[in-house]
Order: structure tokens, then sequence, then C-alpha cells
């Protein structure tokens, strides 16, 4: 039986043991982003999961399609995307915003570019414009080729195509892998055939490729101002504050259009190299632009987050 004295031991070591593994709980709290499989964004997702790993976080990147990325944040299975392209996403992605479930957040790399474009031979030929594309059907084969299945931008032409915009309604689109998609505009800028394709920047295709953007984008399509773009961090309902720590390390973390031209095109002449080795590797060279993604930042555990941060590139090889 025990007697008073030490019944209050116990209490005090429950209490001590409870506080401990609290701490210790929360210094490992999950921070769950989710993407899709761009290059670009991959790039910025594994930056990102790297540095919270150094402020004492456990984080992972799920990767998944668009219309499943907004879903899981919206049923608190993810909790930041860092992927969302406006407004070529507005379809998908204003629901959850009207309803409150995702944040819109804030713009973490405006100057981007998401709209139609051919090969420089294409548009030097005669089609320059979204009303050119039918003039050319023939040459075309009557396809435009984009990237995944679900992709917000291959919803866009598809509606296109449903609704018979621009005259499209013979066309077929024709949905791949981004890398499968690229292969197959170089496949045919080789023999110089014809192509209408999907195309962003940044992203190393501007590099590999002899292309240019076409006209004629309007609201209900690519946008406003010829398909430019802007792209947004979202968040779940409810993570900025219960991640306040990490919320503004979200709010800090901003990308130069340049940045991610450069290590995508590192990418692409390293195949064996991961986007997470090529992103670190750049942002190590680069203390101009990381030292703004960490004012107001700690660790897990209170501690300076940038010096975590530092601590961290300097074990990196």
């Amino acid at each position: 039986m025990f007697r008073p004295h030490q019944c209050r031991l116990a209490v005090l070591f429950l209490m001590i043991f409870f506080i401990a593994s609290t701490s210790s709980a929360m210094a490992k709290k999950e921070v769950r982003f989710v993407s899709v499989s761009w290059t670009g964004v991959t790039v910025k997702t594994e930056i990102g999961v790297k540095i919270c790993e150094s402020l004492g976080y456990k984080a992972e990147n799920i990767m998944v399609s668009v219309p499943i990325a907004y879903k899981a944040l919206e049923i608190n299975d993810a909790d930041v995307f860092l992927g969302n392209w406006m407004p070529s996403m507005k379809t998908i992605a204003n629901k959850y915003f009207s309803r409150g479930n995702v944040v819109k957040s804030v713009a973490n790399m405006p100057g981007a570019k998401y709209t139609l474009a051919a090969p420089s031979y294409v548009v030097d030929g005669g089609l320059k414009d979204f009303s050119d594309i039918v003039k050319y059907g023939e040459q075309l084969d009557w396809k435009i080729y984009g990237i995944e299945e679900g992709n917000d931008g291959n919803a866009v032409i598809q509606d296109m195509i449903d609704k018979n915009m621009f005259g499209l309604k013979k066309f077929e689109l024709v949905p791949s892998s981004e890398a499968g998609m690229l292969s197959q505009v170089q496949s045919f800028a080789r023999e110089k055939k014809w192509v209408v394709f999907l195309g962003w920047a940044p992203h190393h295709m501007n590099e590999i490729i002899d292309m240019k953007y076409l006209t004629g984008s309007t609201p209900e399509t690519f946008g406003e101002n010829n398909g430019t773009a802007v792209v947004y961090t979202n968040t779940r309902k409810g993570f900025a504050q219960e991640y306040p720590n990490v919320n503004t390390l979200i709010n800090n973390f901003k990308f130069p259009v340049s940045m991610m031209n450069q290590i995508m095109t590192i990418l692409h002449n390293d195949e064996d190299l991961k986007p997470a080795d090529a992103g670190i590797a750049w942002v190590k060279k680069h203390p101009e632009v990381y030292k703004n993604w960490f004012v107001g930042v700690k660790t897990a555990d209170g501690h300076s987050g940038l010096e975590a941060f530092e601590t961290y590139l300097a074990s990196v090889k």
C-alpha cells in the first residue's frame, strides 16, 4: 500500500514523464507536404522537407495528382502544397478556397508561365495564336499534347475542345507524363513535325527546346496576359494556428524563377541527381536567397532556425 509521500512522488514522476513525452512529441510534429510530379514543384517541396527536418520536425513529401492534393488538404491528410498555379488551377482550387477548407496563402513564385506552346518553327510558320491552331489541324494530326491525367492544364485543354473554343472540337488531348510529353515533343522537333503542347516556365524545356508560347489565352482558359501565371502556397484550414512557426517559414518561402530554371537544368543534365540534392546544392551557394526564408523562424525547440539550417548545410557535401 502506498504512503502519502509515495503517492505524491508517483504523481510527480508521472507529471514529469507526461511533460517530457509531450515536449518530445511536439518537437517531432510532422509537416506533411503534398506535391505533384512536376519537376519544379518537386524541387521546392523537397527543399521544404529538408528545411523542416533541420528545424526538428518530421516531414514528408506525398506525391499525388492535383485533384487528390486538394482533397488531401481538405480532409487533413496533408498540410502544405507549394504548386498552386493560378489562374489555370482555378477550376479545381477555387471551390476549396471558397469553402474555407484550403487557404490560398502567399505567392511563392510570381512571373511564371503556363499555357500552350509550340516549337519556334511552328510559330514562325504561322501558328502564333490559339485561334490559329484549327487552321493547321491536319499538320498537327488533330492532337494537342498535355501531361498527366487529372492535371489542371489538361482540364483547360479538354474544356476548350468540349466547348469548341477556337474551333477545336475535332482535336484530341493526348495525356502523358511530363517526361513522356517532352520526349515526344523533342522527337517531333528533330523531324520538324508540327506539334502544340502544354508548356510552362520555369522549366528546363525552355532551354532544351527552341519553343515559343502562343498568344490568345483568355480568362476562361489559361488566363489573361498570354498565360502569365503566379504560383501560390496553399495550406489546410487550421495549419497556421497549429504550426505558427512553420507557417512563418512557409510564408517566407519564395523562389525566383531564375533559381528554378537553373536547378531544373542541372537535373536535366544529370539524370542520376535527385531533386532534393540539386535543390539543396543550389541553395547552399545562394545565402542571399535562403536567409530570407528564416526571418522570424525558430527550431521546434525554440532556437535559431537559420543557425540550425546552416549547420545542416555544412554537413551536406
